[in-house]
C-alpha cells in the first residue's frame, strides 16, 4: 500500500522520481498533450476537516485529468462529525473508494486513516506537516535555480506544519534551510534532530539578516494558521515580515515563495508577493501537477 504521509517517510530518489513526473505531467498540459489515466474508473474520497482553496481545487481538477472520480466531504458530511472512529471510518471508506486524501488538524488522524485504510491515503494537510505544498514548492525552485541540491532556502516566521516539512525536504535533498524564527517558535526539537542525524544543512537563527544573506529562495507562511487564532503571534512575528528591504538581502535571481492564503502588511508587503521576484503563483499552479504525480505513484504501486 502506497500512502504519501510524511515526506520523511521516502527516500530522495523517489521524491525525485515524482518531482520530475510532476514536471512531465506540467509540460504536457501546456502542450496539449492530453493527460495520461492512472485514476480511470477509480473514485478518489477527499475528507476536508479544515476548508482550502487550493487543496480542495487543485486535487479536485487533478483526479478528473487523470481519469477518476473526486468525492468530496467535509468533517460533517461523515460520521466522523458525530463521533465515529477514524479507524472504523477508514475501513469503511475502503469498501467504497480507491484512495483517500485527508486535510485535518491532528496528524495522528491521517497516520490512524492510513494504519486502518486498505487504500492509499494522502496527507493534504495537517497540524504537524504539509508534504504535497512542499512537492509544489520544490518543483517550483527547480523551475527557477535547477537541481536543489547546494541551493540555499530562507524560512521566516513561525516554525509551523509547512516550516517542519522544509526541513524534512532540506535534509533529504541537500539544500541549506535558514530557518528565522522568533524564541518559542523554533520547529519542534526533535525533528530538528532527526533532521541534523541524516546530514541536514539546517541553520536556525533569530536574526532575520543572517537567515536571508544572498539566499536563492525566501518563504513565509501566515502568522495565524487556522484554528490558532487568539494569542500574541502577530506581536512576536511582526520583526519578521518579508518586505522589500528583506528581499534586497537575498541574491539578485531570489524568488519569494508563500502557500497562500497571504495576509498582506503582516508577513509579507503587498510590494514583495506582487512583484517581480514573487513565485507564489507558480507554486499554486504546481499544486495540480505535483499532486497529480503524488496520485500516479500511488496506484503505480497496485
Amino acid at each position: 500500500m502506497r500512502h504519501f504521509i510524511d515526506l520523511k517517510d521516502f527516500s530522495a530518489d523517489t521524491l525525485q522520481m515524482i518531482l520530475d513526473h510532476a514536471q512531465a505531467m506540467k509540460q504536457a498540459q501546456r502542450v496539449g498533450a492530453g493527460h495520461e489515466q492512472p485514476l480511470a474508473g477509480k473514485t478518489v474520497a477527499m475528507i476536508f476537516e479544515k476548508p482550502s482553496t487550493r487543496t480542495r481545487v487543485s486535487f479536485e481538477v487533478g483526479i478528473v485529468q487523470l481519469g477518476g472520480t473526486p468525492l468530496v466531504l467535509s468533517a460533517q458530511d461523515l460520521q466522523l462529525g458525530r463521533g465515529e472512529t477514524i479507524e472504523d471510518t477508514a475501513r469503511v471508506l475502503s469498501c467504497y473508494v480507491d484512495a483517500i486524501m485527508i486535510r485535518c488538524f491532528d496528524h495522528d488522524m491521517a497516520l490512524n486513516l492510513a494504519e486502518h485504510a486498505t487504500v492509499p491515503v494522502i496527507n493534504a494537510l495537517t497540524n504537524r506537516s504539509h508534504p504535497c505544498q512542499l512537492m509544489a514548492d520544490l518543483q517550483t525552485m527547480i523551475e527557477y535555480h535547477g537541481p536543489l541540491a547546494g541551493q540555499t532556502v530562507a524560512w521566516l516566521g513561525d516554525g509551523n506544519n509547512v516550516a517542519s516539512s522544509w526541513v524534512e525536504a532540506a535534509a533529504l535533498f541537500g539544500f541549506q534551510l535558514r530557518m528565522a524564527c522568533p524564541h518559542g517558535y523554533a520547529p519542534p526539537a526533535e525533528l530538528l534532530a532527526w533532521a541534523r542525524a541524516k546530514g541536514g544543512n539546517i541553520i536556525l537563527t533569530e536574526d532575520v539578516a543572517e537567515a536571508v544573506d544572498r539566499v536563492q529562495s525566501v518563504v513565509t507562511d501566515v502568522w495565524v494558521s487556522m484554528g490558532q487564532e487568539g494569542g500574541s503571534q502577530q506581536q512576536d512575528l511582526a520583526a519578521y515580515q518579508v518586505n522589500e528591504e528583506v528581499m534586497k538581502q537575498a541574491a539578485g535571481d531570489a524568488i519569494f515563495m508563500h502557500c497562500l492564503p497571504a495576509k498582506r502588511g503582516l508577513e509579507v508587503s503587498a510590494a514583495v508577493i506582487d512583484g517581480p521576484q514573487s513565485a507564489v503563483f507558480d507554486e499554486a499552479e504546481n499544486r495540480l501537477h505535483a499532486q497529480k504525480a503524488i496520485l500516479a505513484w500511488c496506484f503505480a504501486g497496485e
